[in-house]
């Protein structure tokens, strides 16, 4: 990827070769700004990537691993649970009784 003014064949090459290595950051960050406006303009490139996308996904289906959210459903439950038990608690340090009201001054006079 150390190429200048690559070919759409050429990139569509290294775009292949940072799908497989997951290293796509890397790639875009190589392109230079004319080989970013000729990949966006591209329909051919965009075809050839998804083809490569799923070529990718069917040859490395085996070696694929999909992240558990066992543990992020376990954290937010947790979460909830003690935003239910801080809510709880704070209803209970509620005062049940009315505070006295301020007596109001008399401003009659009486005579």
């Amino acid at each position: 990827m150390s190429h200048t003014d690559r070919e759409i064949q050429e990139l569509l090459a290294d775009y292949a070769e940072a799908l497989r290595d997951g290293s796509i950051p890397v790639f875009l960050k190589s392109l230079t700004r004319g080989e970013g406006r000729r990949i966006s303009s591209a329909p051919e490139f965009w075809d050839a990537a998804e083809v490569v996308r799923y070529l990718n996904s069917a040859g490395f289906a085996d070696k694929a691993a999909t992240p558990g959210v066992d543990l992020f459903i376990s954290r937010v439950d947790a979460k909830v649970a003690s935003r239910l038990k801080k809510a709880r608690g704070s209803a209970r340090t509620t005062r049940k009784t009315p505070r006295p009201a301020a007596r109001a001054k008399r401003t009659e006079k009486t005579t």
